[in-house]
């Protein structure tokens, strides 16, 4: 991690937010980690932690007042601006969400983040169902859209005494979607990537279906995790949450015939296939045309769905193709024997049964076993960073299997 951010110059920005005592913290680990790291506060902000507090721990003049004739700092906020690898906005309030959104620059922080020319990744911070309110989730889609880094918030305790989502992500999570945002490298670069995510609904009648707890968050983090890497990514996904990164190409599906019928169009010209949608092993042979009426038993026959990943890797394109299996128990066996079954290059597998890494969490803990023997562990970290190792891996499985044997001699 300390290459990723040793000699880099960050603008960190502050906004008025509770959470703003965070940011310290977070300012001393991105110094720890060799950055180098000039604030900003809003003035909201400076009403929770004062400047001093910051020019202590980053040894530089903290930026307030964009009309101060005292500070030099003032009149290159343009300069400051497009030499910094990246700005980090931690807490980013529902107020400032807006501005960002919407081009206002009516502080330092905002003047700065329309001048920025690197990344910009924002950590959200806020109260109530401030999250959750249409505004919100409209000014977050926006700037997503435009390459912003936009973290989810966490969930817990809030400040009013509610609980929800609003709390601002841990530092490390933080540092993590950092590091992860300035080391991508553009290696797949002319590669077709096709990434499944999510579940399938499968219907019972129109009003009922058979799913799983998939969430998508995985498979939509290898999408994005990919397109930064420079891939021409498709997404296949079933119904979830979530909001396809920008710049992937989206096709949204329903039961696994649907999956199954986009995921053979699309593998016909991927160089990658990534299997991570949890398809629903069976469907209703049966659906009912109107809604089922009464509280009597009743019984639901049902009928095998296709098995996509198999028939994938069975059409030998030459993709490099990559399956999940979401397991309980005997994680390694049941995978190794799925890898063989399937006939796939990499099976990557996690315990759903662990707190903390299974269906909708934000983390995740995965073993990859390859074809040709080998075996990996990627200890827990958010799903973005599992992504990138993920990725890396693929690269380094293919480009061994592509050198060339050593020469035999003969005697």
């Amino acid at each position: 991690m300390t290459s990723a951010l040793a000699g880099r110059e960050l603008i960190l920005g502050v906004t008025g937010s509770i959470a703003a005592y965070k940011a310290a913290y977070l300012l001393r680990e991105l110094s720890r980690l060799g950055a180098g790291v000039t604030v900003c506060l809003t003035d909201a902000a400076s009403r929770f932690v004062g400047p001093l507090t910051f020019r202590t721990l980053s040894g530089r003049p903290v930026l307030t007042d964009l009309f101060d004739p005292q500070s030099p700092e003032a009149v290159e906020h343009v300069a400051l601006a497009e030499r910094a690898d990246a700005v980090v906005v931690a807490p980013a309030t529902a107020d400032f969400l807006a501005k960002a959104a919407h081009g206002l620059a009516d502080d330092f922080l905002t003047t700065l983040l329309l001048a920025a020319r690197g990344r910009v990744l924002l950590a959200p911070a806020m109260d109530g169902g401030m999250w959750s309110h249409p505004a919100v989730t409209a000014n977050v889609t926006l700037l997503r859209s435009r390459g912003v880094v936009v973290l989810e918030p966490g969930i817990g305790d809030l400040a009013s005494g509610l609980r929800g989502p609003g709390r601002l992500p841990e530092v490390e999570t933080i540092v993590e979607a950092l590091v992860a945002l300035l080391s991508a490298s553009r290696d797949l670069a002319g590669e077709r990537v096709l990434v499944t995510a999510g579940p399938t609904r499968e219907p019972i009648d129109p009003v009922r279906y058979i799913s799983n707890r998939s969430s998508g968050k995985m498979g939509y983090a290898l999408a994005a995790a990919a397109l930064a890497r420079g891939a021409d990514v498709t997404l296949v996904a079933g119904p979830t949450a979530l909001t396809p990164p920008p710049g992937a190409r989206f096709v949204p599906v329903q039961t696994a015939e649907d999956m199954r019928e986009a995921v053979l169009h699309h593998a016909a010209t991927a160089t990658v296939v990534i299997k991570a949608a949890a398809v629903v092993d069976h469907r209703p042979k049966h659906p009912a045309s109107s809604k089922i009426k009464g509280k009597a038993d009743y019984t639901i026959e049902l009928t095998a769905n296709p098995d996509i990943l198999a028939e994938v890797a069975g059409r030998g394109t030459g993709a490099f193709i990559v399956g999940f299996a979401a397991e309980t128990q005997n994680v390694a066996a049941y995978a190794r024997a799925k890898l063989e079954g399937k006939g796939v290059d990499l099976l990557v597998a996690n315990d759903v049964s662990q707190s903390g890494i299974g269906f909708d969490a934000d983390d995740n803990e995965v073993l990859l076993i390859d074809r040709w023997g080998g075996e990996r562990r990627i200890s827990r970290m958010p799903k973005r960073a599992v992504a990138d190792a993920i990725l890396g891996h693929v690269l380094a499985l293919r480009a061994a299997a592509r050198a060339p044997a050593p020469a035999q001699v003969v005697r």
